[in-house]
Formats: structure tokens, sequence, C-alpha cells
């Protein structure tokens, strides 16, 4: 079985090469992302492992058919990237890693909330450039505050459970509501509008679909308490960026914690300290001190990136085995 990896770090390299002992494939690894321009290089592959940013629609999935390619492998939990439909009428499987920590992205949340509360990354630098006044930095007790969760699923339950442990009241909106955790653990199912007014921390936790792209938009946050903190680990089309801006210029939104961006393609994963950032949109972001933008590394941990090796490279052994895929994408 020969993969072909793209979108590949280093440690992406040293956590499959390290797992793959275990398989014994052969595994290439590219660094650019999938697309037409080099869909080429899949040419003898048997499968393709890709991650977020790579494009796997119509056009790359018929080169991929033409080219051998019987498996797409996401090593990620989302796989809006990818047209299922499209792999299903060229018989291509497609895979994913539904859970690979999510503590780890649970816990970033967390980290970005208190982050942005306290004014950590400012205090940071005042400090080491000896300055040592306290003005500006007031934040407020997250004790007694309302924190709104935008789907439910397994990263936002262990998310609940920390901020229960803060003391914090939590609504939630599910279109398929777990009541039964909600009772375990006070939590109270509501709609979006209800969520929207009452909470004093919105925290995004739900996969890119269309319905719930753009999801905060400016009719969602014309319905938030003023001074709102937004948090998104999920995926950047959940926002309408331009709409986020307004808020914060307006201060409607009075913090924002991003790891993940609508056009961030360009940008995440990669090294870009020598070079202008011509996305106006994202420089106009990363202009805000109320705002902190981390490159999509909530998953990123010693845990998380063993399991998605492991994950993976067992998807693809199921399919040479002929087994049940546990975790096929289907439309």
């Amino acid at each position: 079985m020969r993969i072909a990896f793209f979108d590949s770090k280093p440690y992406d390299k040293d956590s499959f090469k390290q797992m793959n002992e275990k398989f014994n494939f052969e595994l290439k690894f590219h660094t650019g992302h999938l697309s037409m321009n080099n869909v080429m290089l899949t040419q003898g592959c048997d499968a393709v492992c890709v991650f977020v940013n790579d494009t796997v629609d119509k056009e790359v999935i018929g080169a991929l058919a033409a080219n051998g390619v019987k498996i797409i492998a996401l090593r990620c939990a989302g796989f809006n990237n990818v047209d299922i439909k499209a792999a299903e009428e060229n018989n291509i499987k497609v895979v994913r890693v539904p859970a690979y920590s999510p503590y780890a992205v649970a816990e970033h949340t967390v980290a970005l909330m208190l982050a942005l509360n306290r004014r950590i990354p400012r205090a940071t630098w005042r400090t080491r450039d000896g300055n040592f006044s306290l003005n500006g930095m007031l934040g407020f007790d997250m004790y007694n505050k309302t924190a709104g969760i935008i789907g439910t699923g397994k990263i936002a339950k262990i998310l609940i459970k920390i901020l229960r442990g803060f003391g914090m009241k939590v609504l939630a909106y599910d279109v398929y509501p777990d009541e039964v955790f909600a009772m375990k653990h006070g939590v109270t199912y509501t709609t979006l509008d209800q969520l929207y007014r009452n909470s004093d921390i919105i925290s995004l936790h739900c996969p890119l679909l269309p319905d719930t792209q753009h999801i905060i938009n400016e009719e969602a946050i014309s319905k938030m308490k003023k001074g709102v903190m937004l948090i998104n680990t999920s995926r950047g089309g959940l926002i309408h960026t331009e709409s986020l801006i307004e808020g914060l210029k307006s201060k409607k939104i009075g913090y924002a914690g991003l790891d993940v961006y609508e056009e961030e393609s360009n940008y995440f994963f990669e090294d870009k300290s020598d070079s202008l950032i011509d996305d106006d949109v994202l420089a106009r972001l990363l202009s805000f001190n109320n705002v902190i933008v981390t490159s999509h590394q909530a998953f990123f941990t010693r845990e998380a990136v063993h399991n998605i090796a492991s994950t993976t490279l067992q998807n693809i052994q199921d399919y040479v085995d002929g087994v049940q895929l546990e975790n096929e994408v289907k439309s």
C-alpha cells in the first residue's frame, strides 16, 4: 500500500514514520497542499492522506481516481474540504479521525478564554518592557458568568465540564441535544437567539456545513450582549469575518479568540515571518489588542498527534483487510 501525504510537516513525518513500524506501508511525503497543480504526484499511489487545507473537490477526485487512488484518508475530524459525493461516484472511500484528542481542543479553548480575559499576552509584553502598570488589564471573574456553547459533541462536553468547574452557567444549542448529559452537568439547551442574548462567552463547536456557514454573522452579533467574548476552535467558515471586525470596532464584541480563520489556507501552518500579510482582513484582525489568533493549533498535543497517526493508518489497514470502515464518511 503506497500512501501519498500532502501538506506534511516535520511532526507529521516523525509521527507517521514511527507509527508505520506497525503497518509497513510505503509513505511518500509532500509539503504542498493537494490541488490540481500537484495531483500528478499521486500516480501509482493507492491512498492519499490529506489535512484541513488540502483541496479535494470533484476535479481533484476525478484525477485521483484516474491515478488509481482507492481511499482518501483525512488526518483530521472535519471533512468539509472533500466532495464526498464525487468520491462515492468514483468508488473512492473517505475516512477520517473523529476523535484524536477532544481534551486538546477543549483545553486550548479555555486557554484562549483565560488569556483574553486576563490580558496575558499584553501583560507579558509590558513586563518584558519594564512596564508593571495594571492600567487596561482589568479582567472579570468567570465564576457565575454564562457560557453559550454551540454544538455539544465530544469536545464541547469536555469544555462544559471544565467551565462548570469554574462555577459558570452553561447554555447550549445543538440540533441533536443530549438531554441526559445536560441534566447530569447542569446544562440548559436553548434556542440560538436566547443563547446569543444571554451569554457572556460564546464558543463554537459545530461542524462546517451549509446550514452552519457564517452562523455568526451581522444579525447574530446584533443579538449578543455588549462586550461578549467569542471563541472559535472549530472551522473558520462558521464566522463571517467582516461582521466580526465590525462587531469588534463597535465594541459589541469585547474579545475574540480564533484558532481558525475563513481564508487560513495560505497562512496557517506556514512560516510567513519574512513576508508581508497581504490578506487585509487577517491583517485587520491581528491589529486588535483584544483579539488572539492562533494557527489552528488547538489539536496540537503529543497525545493528539500520536492518535492521529494511529487512527489514520488503522483506517487504511482496515480498507486493505476488507473489514468495515468504522470511520468512513458518507454523503
